[in-house]
């Protein structure tokens, strides 16, 4: 294993943006990743490695500045070697630049032409939601309205940027400091990819799609975030997958019927959850609406 001297002021304990502890590098790892010192490993996804990362070159001795801190994803190498991947990831980190709304890890720069295509985020030093709940228990009403009221308005702005996210769900919800973080959104998705790889494996978190992720992705709009957004607030305010658990095929299923179980959803969240679980993306509110309604409960 490789490892830096990683000291940084006020961040002795950070989580890093996924939840998971940070790692040390591996053999493996980049030393650097465009202007960027990777100084430990913090996971890794169906794209590629994230790493938590300064900009260089760096005082030895000195503490990091934890506000110079990101969170580098390296794309995987046989992604890099795909002009079309190439292409979309261009486009992409064109939108997430576009993001302006203090509930999204902002994007700092991104490079699709590099021998290994990467993207930098702000790092977030807190939990994911996922986390959060195993560790804590469900969150209380309030807490939950806070949470999904800043989530709501994240998904807004990713929407008025062209954006959908995709893949909501609750390691992919930061618990900051000032407040919930999105990350991951619309950033990195192979070019026309729908719920099912080639290989039969299937693409997201089986509880947290939508109806519309199911019958394929070609058909996920701005109303699935919607319903992907109300199964998150639903587990944070549970404890409980709101699709169940068991066989892939038998929560599917579920989702693709929109059959939620609210029941251990407290009653002031439960309807405005449920009008968000419609298996009618049309019937479905919108996240400003989301947002106002769940304000109404924080206020």
């Amino acid at each position: 294993m490789r490892t830096r001297h990683l000291t940084v002021d006020n961040c002795d304990n950070c989580g890093n943006g996924g939840g998971r502890m940070i790692g040390q590098l591996r053999e493996s790892s980049p030393l650097r990743t465009g202007p960027y010192e990777t100084l430990a490993r913090l996971g890794a996804g169906g794209m590629g490695e994230v790493f938590l990362a300064a900009p260089g070159p760096h005082e030895p001795g000195r503490p990091y500045d934890p506000d110079t801190l990101v969170a580098v994803k390296a794309i995987r190498k046989d992604l890099a070697g795909d002009a079309a991947f190439r292409a979309r990831f261009r486009r992409e980190i064109s939108v997430a630049t576009s993001v302006a709304s203090p509930f999204v890890a902002r994007l700092v720069a991104g490079d699709a032409d590099a021998g290994q295509p990467w993207l930098a985020t702000e790092y977030v030093a807190g939990p994911n939601l996922a986390d959060a709940v195993r560790r804590h228990g469900p969150l209380p009403v309030a807490s939950v309205a806070a949470l999904g009221a800043g989530t709501a308005r994240a998904l807004a702005a990713v929407h008025a940027a062209g954006a959908l996210h995709r893949d909501l769900k609750p390691a992919n919800v930061l618990l900051g400091a000032d407040g919930p973080k999105l990350i991951d959104f619309g950033v990195a998705r192979a070019l026309g990819a729908t719920t099912m790889t080639s290989t039969g494996l299937l693409v997201g978190t089986p509880g947290f799609m939508s109806p519309e992720h199911v019958a394929g992705g070609r058909h996920v709009v701005a109303a699935s975030d919607v319903f992907c957004l109300a199964s998150v607030l639903a587990y944070a305010a549970s404890g409980d997958d709101p699709f169940g658990d068991g066989p892939v095929a038998a929560v599917l299923y579920r989702v693709s019927r929109a059959e939620a179980r609210l029941d251990g959803v407290p009653e002031e969240l439960r309807e405005l959850l449920a009008a968000c679980l419609s298996r009618d993306p049309g019937e479905r509110p919108g996240p400003e609406e989301v947002a106002a309604g769940l304000e109404a409960l924080w206020g």
